[in-house]
């Protein structure tokens, strides 16, 4: 038995000692339910992806929650324990919030199949199709990370191991603008109920919000944090738009997989730079780890939008679908810097070392080759956009 120096997510079976002793952890090898949790979070999400009728949409909401505050605390600390807390406390709020709105749609369609509601909610009482709405996305913005269900995704990926964070970060995401998507698009397109302006709303509040948090983050897992919540900002202007515009579909979907390669990325480097926990533990990166330094500097490019990187194509993307449906306003808003990556880079190129030459120590070799791999397919879906483009305008309806 050994002294355990930090956070271990595998290999490990973890038990506290006497008070002050640290944590001590045992060489067992039992079956992990680390990877348990994932894949069943992960058919939550592919649920979400798949679903056409509203208790399917709240089954996969579920399936997806659960296993992800269990790995939010999986560290079994008490920074992880707490940000486990948070996570569940505003899923199950939400997700409480959701049920009931799938209630009050099912009162005002008498029925939960997508189809069958986009024919009876036109004719339903206003206010309780828009109250059930509401309700029901409310449960969908906890997924994504969108203002104001928005709390828990600091805390979660502050406290969380950087691989959790890369993950809650990343694939609920998807699932959760991918289901909004469908059921915007399926059940409401004639509905009275005015959730374009709803959602242009919260992608104003929800990027704004963001870009303005992240500028004064010290932390490097929290600026992520701040940042993926500023990017649902983004994506959330192409279901305002959803039905307006036949750009909606694709950008939405190109602008979520170079988001995912860039922010998989960006945390693979945090990861493999495990002892570097803020900004000025970067200084002078390029010296030691030179290609580690490239990796990070062009996904917090690609993240701001520059070429030709995939993230500058979604967003031009996002934007014209915008501006097609109505919205020129939000994508004028969109168009601001993000300058507060500049914080971050500027370190990097630094001749001043960081206070202790521990906290550039690297990890391994599986988490540098995921930044370069997520950091090549970020290149190349800004560079071979056109035929991804071409390949993304099948239909997301059955």
């Amino acid at each position: 038995m050994s002294r355990c120096p930090g956070p271990r997510l595998a290999d490990a079976r973890y038990r506290r000692s006497r008070p002050g002793a640290g944590c001590h952890y045992e060489h067992a090898t039992p079956p992990c339910p680390y990877w348990v949790l994932l894949l069943l979070s992960g058919a939550g999400t592919l649920d979400l992806i798949g679903a056409n009728d509203l208790l399917t949409l709240f089954a996969a909401y579920l399936l997806a929650s659960i296993p992800a505050y269990a790995l939010a605390a999986f560290a079994k600390d008490a920074c992880g324990s707490e940000a486990a807390l948070k996570y569940y406390l505003m899923g199950a709020l939400l997700g409480t919030t959701m049920l009931a709105g799938t209630a009050l749609l099912y009162a005002a369609g008498h029925a939960t199949l997508y189809r069958d509601l986009r024919t009876a909610l036109p004719a339903a009482p206003y206010s309780l199709v828009a109250v059930g709405l509401v309700a029901v996305l409310a449960g969908l913005l906890f997924k994504a990370g969108a203002v104001p269900a928005h709390f828990w995704l600091p805390d979660v990926t502050e406290g969380a191991p950087a691989p959790v964070a890369a993950y809650v970060t990343t694939l609920p995401k998807i699932g959760a603008l991918i289901a909004g998507y469908r059921l915007l698009h399926q059940a409401l397109p004639d509905s009275d109920v005015n959730w374009p302006l709803l959602l242009a709303i919260l992608a104003a509040v929800t990027m704004t919000l963001g870009n303005l948090a992240a500028f004064f983050q010290t932390s490097v897992t929290r600026l992520l944090a701040y940042s993926a919540i500023s990017q649902v900002g983004y994506l959330l202007m192409a279901l305002a738009v959803a039905t307006r515009t036949d750009f909606a579909q694709r950008s939405l979907l190109f602008y979520l997989a170079a988001y995912a390669a860039t922010n998989l990325g960006a945390f693979a480097v945090v990861t493999e730079l495990p002892h570097a926990r803020n900004l000025e533990d970067y200084h002078g990166l390029t010296r030691r780890h030179p290609t580690l330094a490239a990796v990070l500097l062009i996904c917090l490019l690609s993240l701001v939008g520059t070429p030709p990187a995939g993230i500058f194509l979604g967003k031009l993307e996002i934007f014209s679908a915008a501006i097609d449906g109505g919205y020129a306003w939000l994508a004028a808003l969109a168009v601001a810097s993000l300058f507060y990556y500049l914080r971050w880079l500027t370190p990097l190129f630094t001749t001043t070392a960081p206070a202790s030459t521990d906290t550039q120590t690297v990890l391994g070799r599986w988490a540098a080759t995921t930044a370069y791999t997520a950091t090549t397919v970020s290149l190349a879906l800004g560079i071979a956009g056109g035929a991804v483009l071409a390949s993304a305008t099948g239909s997301l309806l059955p």
